[in-house]
């Protein structure tokens, strides 16, 4: 089935961290894709020592989107592209049970993904595959693909008062 997190609140990425690590808890193999974050987001250590989940690489830097200049987006997107078709290469070969695409949404959204060409690999992907995707906007194409949809809503956040995201916390 398909299952998207999406919204401006908190918790997108945690709760598909909480789903791969049910599935790999119950022998299911996961891959585990990120976009638009770097190596040192959190999550990964513990998840690259978790039993039956894979992580795709992530860039050891890498600026927020609307810090990036045309030359850097371009370089962004063609290393973003380059995961995501390696990802379905992997995932479609390797059997997995499970892929997770955090943050697909916002790459798509800052022109370093296709939406077409995500749309056509959801569409078309083996019924057994669970899909997890997270971001903030997706569009209604995508939506009428899922089977679980979650919005995370802010309703309140310390970054509303300018305190910074926290190291552990946030990422």
């Amino acid at each position: 089935m398909i299952h998207i997190y999406y919204g401006d609140g908190k918790g997108k990425t945690t709760a598909a961290i909480g789903l791969a690590t049910r599935a790999a808890g119950s022998r299911m193999k996961v891959l585990f894709v990120q976009f638009l974050k770097t190596e040192f987001s959190g999550e990964r250590h513990t998840l690259s020592h978790t039993e039956n989940i894979s992580l795709t690489f992530c860039p050891i830097e890498l600026k927020f989107t609307y810090e990036m200049d045309e030359a850097e987006k371009s370089k962004a997107a063609t290393m973003f592209r380059r995961i995501f078709d390696d990802s379905v290469t992997t995932v479609l070969t390797q059997k997995y049970d499970m892929i997770v695409l955090d943050e697909i949404f916002s790459a798509i959204e800052a022109d370093m993904l296709s939406e077409y060409d995500v749309y056509e690999f959801v569409s078309n992907a083996p019924k057994n595959l669970e899909i997890v995707m997270t971001g903030h906007n997706p569009s209604e194409r995508m939506l009428s693909l899922a089977d679980y949809i979650t919005e995370m809503k802010k309703i309140k956040h310390p970054y509303d008062k300018g305190v910074q995201a926290r190291f552990g916390i946030e990422f």
